[in-house]
């Protein structure tokens, strides 16, 4: 409900403007002079106030002019006779007032300016009012969304981390299904395994991305899978000693180790360097005769990792080489059955250099406490991978291998890490 303050020192014309807006407005009270009105405007709210210009003490345009000082938001408007016009333009500037009439009014005039007022008043309450709640709203908004952005964040590392052990889970997996391979014994015992930690280092070494990395160290672990049904003949005889026939079989195991896990859907990525890891750089390879960079670089680095272990187990040539003499071997297969910059790296890589760090433990298996962590794979007295580097031992896991160790009758040693060494 709007309130209209009337300021005159007549009270007829106090009267007058009472019964113009009767009906008009919400409520009007009236003030004898400039005094009057300010203790009003200081007591209650005002919408709109029209005060006559010629009051005794106070004119209306000092009134004005405080009011438009101390209560800017109260519409002005001002009642001046014809003799006092300069002095209405004048109240227009230094008071803002927002009309001026002149006396005698029209009343409609005076009921049109009044209602126009009012009107004004109305929208600028309701922009202070939806400026207001914009201003909540976007207060509520940022916390919103602050929150929403810890909530997320938050989620976000569980994820994160979610995912990451969901890869170690399953990496470890891969590693306890590549173990199964060396149930057969003889040259495939523990080679996925040194395949698949030389390739990881070479590949790093060359700057591949670390997903990339993870397929060539699962490739390298399932690499020979394919030989897994292969007669003992193709897994005991050197290769060049192997009949037309069984040399044939050889070169299939390729294709059989990518026919076996074809249906895996993690492991597409991995699938093509198992299949081209017996390429060449000349093209002389198989099972595709791949040549330079059309085979992909994972299986290049596989090929070079392959064959040096294999001229250690026995696998190419009998009898074995020894380390250096496996690497003065590869090195004659740069450019021809190897991509030069990768075994480049490989040959720097593999460069005779002093220990560095501080040294492993060796311990029994009853010497181990919670907490420790293996610094080299822990195998078995047979040679199988049982738990691979970096893993924590816990009261638990230690139990478990001390009651292995027993039903086996054998005696296993664990390399650990020193105190105060990371994983």
């Amino acid at each position: 409900m709007s309130t209209v303050l009337c300021v005159d020192d007549e009270p007829n014309i106090l009267s007058a403007l009472q019964r113009v807006l009767r009906g008009e407005v919400g409520r009007v009270v009236t003030a004898g002079d400039g005094e009057q009105a300010l203790r009003v405007l200081a007591e209650e709210p005002v919408d709109l106030v029209i005060s006559d210009m010629r009051m005794p003490g106070m004119d209306g345009l000092q009134l004005l002019e405080k009011l438009h000082a101390q209560w800017p938001q109260t519409v002005r408007i001002l009642l001046t006779g014809h003799a006092d016009i300069d002095s209405a333009i004048g109240a227009v500037n230094r008071g803002a007032v927002f009309r001026y009439l002149q006396k005698p009014w029209q009343e409609a005039a005076l009921r049109d300016t009044v209602h126009e007022g009012l009107e004004r008043q109305a929208l600028r309450r309701e922009t202070e009012r939806l400026q207001a709640l914009t201003q909540r709203q976007n207060a509520e908004l940022a916390a919103l969304n602050g929150e929403l952005e810890q909530r997320v964040e938050a989620r976000t590392a569980e994820l994160r981390e979610a995912n990451e052990r969901l890869q170690r889970h399953h990496l470890k997996s891969i590693r306890v299904f590549a173990n199964l391979l060396e149930l057969r014994g003889g040259t495939l015992a523990g080679h996925g395994r040194r395949v698949a930690e030389l390739a990881r280092e070479l590949a790093r070494r060359l700057g591949l991305a670390e997903d990339a990395v993870t397929e060539v160290f699962v490739a390298a672990l399932l690499h020979d899978l394919g030989l897994v049904g292969a007669g003992d003949r193709l897994l005991t005889t050197p290769v060049p000693r192997l009949t037309a026939e069984e040399q044939q079989r050889y070169r299939e195991h390729p294709m059989a180790g990518e026919q076996s896990l074809i249906g895996l859907e993690d492991l597409q990525g991995v699938l093509p360097l198992i299949r081209h890891h017996h390429e060449r750089w000349d093209g002389q390879g198989f099972p595709d005769h791949l040549a330079a960079e059309a085979t992909p670089i994972g299986a290049r680095i596989l090929a070079v990792c392959d064959t040096f272990d294999e001229l250690q187990n026995g696998h190419l040539v009998q009898p074995p080489l020894s380390r250096e003499e496996a690497r003065f071997m590869v090195q004659r297969g740069r450019g021809t059955q190897f991509d030069p910059a990768v075994l480049d790296a490989f040959i720097a890589m593999t460069e005779p250099r002093a220990a560095a760090g501080p040294a492993t433990r060796a311990l029994r298996i009853a010497q181990l406490e919670g907490g420790m962590v293996l610094a080299r794979d822990l195998l078995s007295g047979g040679g199988m991978l049982m738990l691979t580097a970096g893993h924590v031992l816990t009261p638990a896991l230690i139990r478990r291998i001390r009651e292995f160790e027993e039903r086996e009758k054998s005696q296993l040693v664990a390399h650990v890490q020193p105190i105060g060494v990371s994983a």
